[in-house]
């Protein structure tokens, strides 16, 4: 084998059996090796933003990583991105970039750049092979470190035991025609450690105590089992408990027990949190401002509250943490749980913020995944729509990095063919990846996309009021308008190879939904909000 067959073995045999990918002439190798190994699923896309937001989408269903395939430094920067949102959702991906030969690096060809240092930015470990032989070895140890394992040599230990990590892989293309070595044995991936029964005991005090406490979760506290715990020490103690506004995975629904999201803005957390005295991090960073604002505190936890970490970081295992201290404060207690609404009678009204996501919520199916970048449009509707709709995963935008949506719409069809994915899509961001509609098509995968086209960057107009910019003329409020022209999305999707309609009113948007609910393959539909 030469040395991209290696490569490539060495993912199978560790459980990576789909690659998305964007390559070039450095990554030829590996793209004719995919004829010899049939196992690896080779995914094209047009955009290497799209590859490493479907890499993301695959492994937040999957809970193993896809791999990426991207051209040397420009290709890595164009889908850094998502690899930015895959990081910040603490997301597993084995990142592959192909580089110049070892010969041809010291002519500075127009391609030339400095591949570790920018892949440094979003990946807690980087690696090139220095020898045909060390490629085997060097890919078993990525999909390690992507794991939170850690490569046996990996000489930081605070990495074991993580929930998930981009880990890049560069890899010189003399490397992978030369003649390699048999692909590496598999890296055992580490279990999750288990939170000391003296830090449950301290927090079990808090939330018994006299002193109003809350709990923020993510990660695996935010499945059903956690939820499950969450809820129990809710109604045993008056506990309130949150999560981030936006999780990497979130399961919510009828038969789920629901727990309530940190608003987007200061203010809103504001109210949350007042009177609250104790904060415990349950697998949960400290909440910040996103960003900063003049005269305001990036500190979202107010005056006088103090701040706890039962679950210090991703290592350990969040939902048994939680299970736990709900055994030590209420071994017995029941919680009831949401049952599904009776399906509402959807009105015949033009489409707007308060009521698209409504429709959403009455027909969504049972265990769809649903994928979240509605941003302005759902910030404060989406949740409590869905609350009550069918069981079902929400994956959300956990970097801020907008342009999510597609991609990881793409990788969630890939990693769970069995189930609807929803893609719930702003307009303005999904220009970022709309070639992920083609992957789409071009894959036959089973997602129906609801562009909310509100002819704007929403968001960003009610920015410019918080930054105190001054007054706004014309020409800021054009840097934020998405007409002149307007943008026809069912016209992009339609050329992109995915059928699309256009709904104006809810009973528009409900019948075209459904039909294409019940449609296999893609489908748009470009749902036209009315302003105010």
């Amino acid at each position: 084998m030469n040395g991209a067959e290696t490569l490539l073995q060495t993912l199978l045999d560790n459980d990576v059996n789909v690659c998305f990918a964007n390559p070039g002439t450095s990554e030829m190798q590996f793209v004719a090796a995919l004829d010899r190994h049939p196992a690896m699923r080779g995914v094209l896309c047009l955009f290497e933003g799209v590859a490493t937001g479907a890499a993301d989408g695959y492994a937040r269903m999957a809970g193993g990583p896809a791999a990426t395939l991207l051209h040397l430094g420009p290709g890595l920067a164009n889908g850094l991105a998502n690899l930015h949102n895959a990081r910040r959702a603490r997301t597993p991906v084995v990142n592959i970039v192909g580089d110049h030969a070892y010969t041809h690096k010291d002519l500075d060809s127009p391609l030339e750049s400095d591949i570790d240092a920018a892949a440094a930015t979003v990946s807690s470990w980087v690696r090139r092979p220095a020898t045909p032989a060390d490629v085997g070895p060097d890919t078993a140890a990525a999909v390690a470190a992507a794991l939170g394992a850690g490569a046996p040599d990996d000489p930081d230990p605070s990495r074991t035991g993580t929930s998930g990590a981009v880990s890049t892989l560069i890899v010189p293309a003399d490397l992978s025609w030369s003649p390699g070595t048999s692909s590496s044995p598999r890296h055992a991936r580490h279990a999750l450690r288990t939170v000391p029964d003296s830090d449950i005991d301290v927090v079990a005090a808090l939330v018994t105590g006299p002193e109003p406490t809350a709990l923020l979760i993510d990660g695996t506290g935010l499945s059903e089992s956690g939820l499950l715990a969450a809820a129990r020490i809710r109604k045993a103690t008056g506990t309130l408990v949150f999560c981030p506004t936006w999780p990497a995975r979130l399961r919510r629904g009828a038969g789920v027990p629901s727990i309530e999201p940190l608003g987007y803005r200061a203010e809103a957390v504001g109210r949350q949190l007042s009177g609250i005295k104790h904060l415990v991090l349950v697998g949960a960073r400290e909440p910040v401002t996103s960003f900063a604002y003049p005269g305001r505190p990036g500190i979202l936890t107010p005056p006088g509250m103090t701040v706890h970490s039962l679950v210090p970081d991703a290592g350990f295992d969040v939902a048994d943490a939680l299970t736990r201290l709900a055994d030590a404060v209420t071994p017995d207690l029941a919680v009831p749980l949401p049952v599904p609404d009776a399906p509402p009678r959807i009105p015949n009204e033009s489409l707007r913020t308060e009521n698209w996501a409504q429709v959403i919520g009455a027909l969504l199916p049972q265990e769809a995944i649903v994928v979240d970048e509605a941003i302005t449009e759902g910030m404060n509707t989406l949740a409590p729509a869905t609350a009550n709709s069918p069981a079902h995963d929400v994956l959300g935008l956990v970097g801020l990095a907008i342009g999510q949506g597609l991609p990881v719409a793409v990788g969630a069809a890939i990693a769970s063919p069995e189930r609807p994915v929803v893609c719930l899509q702003a307009d303005g961001s999904a220009l970022y990846t709309i070639s992920a509609l083609w992957t789409q098509a071009r894959e036959a995968l089973n997602v129906t996309t609801v562009i909310l086209n509100n002819r704007s960057y929403a968001i960003l107009r009610a920015e410019l009021d918080r930054v105190g910019a001054g007054e706004v003329g014309p020409a800021a409020r054009a840097l934020l308008d998405l007409s002149r022209p307007d943008i026809d999305f069912t016209a992009l999707a339609t050329g992109l190879g995915v059928p699309a309609t256009r709904a104006r009113s809810t009973a528009e948007l409900a019948e075209q939904f459904s039909a294409a609910l019940a449609a296999p393959g893609p489908h748009l539909i470009e749902a036209m909000l009315q302003s105010d």
